[in-house]
């Protein structure tokens, strides 16, 4: 019995030196630890150089493997012709270039009224140069985003500008700065002649209404600080107590929010007002901001 015992130990033995024992297996998913592999990164991750796979200990020799032929991929015959892209449908209006608005046919009214921003057709579809000229207005005007659409700011601004009656002034023989408070827009003349604009403007807004009359620029300043509001305001020309002509420094279309009275100007109206006024300049107010 002893030998067979002997022979049955030792080929126990050469299992175990062969196959090795499980828990110092070299799991090549592992880390060499012996410890449990790690969780595939998951398909909302990305795996970092951190954590790719150690390959194969450099100092264990791999059996020799004669490579296989790699087997000619056939071609795959649920594959299709792609089918070409349908090109967009043309609008209404027969223009796909730019977007149509609710008031179309109004702001080509008022467009044509104003002249000096391109031909458009008063026919409420829009067109290439309706496009074009209704972009360009936009642009001059500071409407954002100017992209073409005569949407309800677009609307509102042509309309005040259509509307203005420059006749309404008491301008006088001199430069003399004009303030519509009703259609809130602002222009300069001289000796009866426009010099500047009509363009647009904010007002004071309720509760600080700014007041119609007649006036004198008092002081200039390039940039006035303003104390109890703490901002700056470029391009200051007061004309009455705190009250003055400034760049504006928020949108000019807002129109839920206003002035505590000053006249607010886009950049370039605030400059070109600048450099045509000086102290002593005359100033006329007239009309009423709506909602004041």
């Amino acid at each position: 019995m002893k030998p067979v015992r002997l022979v049955s130990r030792v080929v126990a033995l050469a299992a175990v030196v062969l196959v090795g024992a499980g828990a110092c297996t070299l799991d090549p998913d592992g880390d060499g630890s012996g410890a449990a592999a790690p969780e595939p990164v998951s398909v909302t991750e990305r795996a970092s150089g951190a954590s790719v796979t150690p390959g194969p200990d450099p100092t264990t020799r791999s059996p020799s493997v004669k490579p296989s032929r790699p087997a000619t991929p056939k071609p795959s015959r649920t594959a299709t012709t792609p089918k070409p892209t349908a090109s967009p449908k043309p609008s209404s209006t027969g223009y796909t270039g730019c977007p149509q608005g609710e008031h179309q046919r109004a702001v080509e009214t008022y467009l044509a009224r104003l002249g000096g921003f391109g031909p458009v057709t008063v026919d409420g579809k829009q067109s290439a140069a309706d496009c074009a000229a209704i972009k360009k207005f936009q642009r001059r005007y500071g409407i954002s985003p100017a992209a073409g659409r005569a949407g309800v700011t677009t609307y509102s601004v042509a309309k005040r500008l259509a509307s203005t009656n420059v006749k309404r002034c008491n301008a006088g023989t001199g430069l003399t700065f004009c303030v519509d408070l009703t259609h809130q827009t602002v222009w300069a003349m001289r000796g009866g002649t426009v010099v500047l604009g009509p363009t647009v403007t904010r007002t004071g807004m309720a509760g600080y209404a700014t007041p119609g009359g007649t006036y004198r620029v008092a002081n200039r300043n390039l940039k006035e600080w303003s104390n109890p509001y703490e901002v700056w305001l470029p391009y200051w020309q007061r004309f009455n107590g705190g009250i003055g002509f400034h760049e504006t420094t928020t949108y000019l279309h807002n129109g839920s929010i206003g002035s505590h009275g000053c006249v607010n100007l886009l950049h370039r109206d605030a400059v070109r007002l600048w450099e045509l006024g000086s102290v002593g300049t005359r100033v006329v107010v007239f009309g009423r901001r709506p909602g004041t």
